[in-house]
């Protein structure tokens, strides 16, 4: 693509995955303009990306001396600076179409006029983000998988207004970020949520059912379909509460009450038990180590 187009990356929301992308990002080379809404958001989400350089370093697959240069590339902005400052900016709050259209409203008015901006978005319509835009061909969404330094995905999402620029820039992107990407319509769930969030519900059904041991249904997809991981370890991973709102998203737009989530995920997220942010979903997790829950399945 000729002179890179992108010197300077804006992330908005320093949460897992807004910190998973501005580690990525710093590591390419690129500056960050970080920001969270949050107080003290923007410090926990580089506390983050601290500590999984610390433990990179420890295992002797991180220099200590490319960390200090990697370090060096974050900076905690203000919205309005890492908008004005950035070529790309990649927006990584939770999902909401409210929040996410309030902030895509703001970027379109504070931004460069050739500044592309993403949505990392699993699950919302990118068509509807960019319409509190005034220039909906330079929305792209960007999602990206977690933990975003380790996933080698990332799925683009094209709408009907979407440019081609913003498209290969969003390729060009990934691709530097070390990321093989495929590019999907702008459907409900696109193609990974949309597979990844039903067959989580289905084994949390089996589970409920007394079918297996969390880690036995687990286990059975790694070794019996060749899965990196078991679909209740990802769920929990991912985060009940983003599985359980895809899910209700999916059955409003497919109008379609098979893809409500199961009740024993409505349970586990009502009781704050979200996964291994919480330290307790599916699983008990202490020190990123998992157990099965004596009071789930068998």
């Amino acid at each position: 693509m000729g002179d890179s187009p992108i010197r300077v990356v804006g992330v908005i929301g320093a949460g897992t995955m807004g910190a998973g992308i501005a580690q990525v990002c710093s590591q390419i080379g690129w500056e960050v303009r970080l920001h969270d809404a949050l107080p003290g958001g923007v410090e926990a989400g580089i506390l983050r990306i601290e500590e999984f350089w610390s433990m990179g370093i420890r295992k002797g697959k991180t220099d200590a001396n490319m960390v200090e240069k990697w370090r060096m590339n974050i900076i905690p902005s203000s919205l309005e600076d890492a908008a004005m400052r950035s070529d790309l900016v990649i927006e990584a709050v939770p999902e909401r179409m409210d929040l996410k259209s309030d902030i895509f409203r703001s970027l379109d008015h504070l931004a460069k006029e050739d500044t592309i901006l993403a949505t990392n978005t699993s699950s919302l319509s990118v068509k509807e983000i960019s319409k509190s835009t005034q220039k909906p061909k330079r929305v792209v969404g960007m999602h990206f998988f977690n933990p975003v330094p380790l996933m080698p995905l990332v799925e683009i999402i094209r709408h009907e207004e979407i440019s081609e620029r913003t498209v290969d820039i969003a390729k060009y992107a990934a691709d530097k970020m070390g990321k093989s990407s495929i590019v999907v319509n702008d459907v409900p769930g696109f193609a990974t949520s949309r597979l990844g969030v039903v067959l989580g519900n289905e084994a949390i059904r089996m589970l409920a059912e007394g079918v297996a041991s969390a880690s036995d249904i687990d286990t059975a997809m790694k070794l019996g379909y060749r899965h990196p991981m078991g679909p209740l370890e990802l769920s929990d991973l991912v985060g009940l509460d983003v599985r359980r709102d895809i899910l209700n998203g999916l059955a409003e737009s497919f109008e379609d009450d098979s893809y409500r989530p199961h009740p024993l995920l409505n349970q586990l997220v009502n009781a704050g038990d979200l996964g291994k942010k919480t330290g307790r979903g599916i699983y008990e997790w202490d020190r990123g180590e998992k157990r099965d829950r004596d009071d789930l399945g068998m």
